[in-house]
């Protein structure tokens, strides 16, 4: 009987435990947010937000079309109405939607309705997805400010969230991707034929030009 009453508190201070942990991980799970915009090529977007603190994870992916699971070459061939678009998860107790959607206007040239930099086409368009309307009017509102601050007209739509698909395994992480790939520049690692596309690509050239100290990735690359 002894060995029993003593038994009893331990078990019970360890479903107190196990309570209290899968409490957390559920309030943890419920904090976690989702934002998906499309900024040209996804390669840059990925690279630029994973590295803001609080943001969990970039995948890079196809969305706003009509196509389900469409190809990357599908998509950039046109016709499937697909966005080249990232969906960042993120902790809103350490950055909000507000301040994402602010540096996503800083990071782009959202007064080109064409395409973005070097990549042309309706899949390299700038976009902005919102599910709701509390989302709707956080982008509403930040487009609004940035548009001022800029002084010219953004033309990055504001649309209705739909199906996200994850793009090929080769497209994920290939900005710091070692495997060896055929460029015009030759033989290079992933990494480092992404540093060069990005600088040939005129990317951050033109969004200092644009947003200059505002720029919120553009002056480390």
């Amino acid at each position: 009987m002894r060995s029993t009453n003593t038994a009893r508190p331990i078990v019970l201070t360890l479903f107190m435990l196990l309570a209290v942990a899968v409490k957390g991980h559920q309030a943890h799970a419920q904090s976690v947010e989702t934002l998906t915009v499309a900024g040209g090529c996804f390669w840059c977007v990925e690279s630029d937000f994973e590295s803001v603190p609080g943001v969990l994870s970039a995948v890079s992916g196809y969305t706003g079309g009509n196509t389900k699971s469409p190809t990357y070459k599908q998509v950039t061939a046109g016709g499937t109405g697909h966005y080249e678009a990232v969906q960042i998860r993120f902790d809103p107790t350490m950055v909000t939607r507000r301040q994402l959607l602010s540096m996503f206007l800083r990071s782009v040239d959202p007064t080109d309705a064409d395409g973005q930099f070097c990549d042309r086409g309706d899949s390299y368009r700038t976009a902005i997805f919102t599910s709701g309307s509390d989302q709707t009017s956080v982008a509403k509102a930040v487009k609004s400010e940035a548009q001022s601050a800029l002084g010219q007209t953004i033309v990055t739509p504001i649309l209705p969230a739909t199906a996200f698909y994850p793009a090929e395994a080769y497209h994920q992480d290939y900005y710091k991707g070692r495997k060896l790939v055929l460029t015009r520049f030759g033989p290079k690692r992933q990494s480092e034929a992404y540093k060069r596309y990005r600088k040939a690509c005129g990317r951050d050239a033109r969004v200092l030009q644009l947003w200059g100290d505002a720029a919120p990735f553009a002056k480390g690359h």
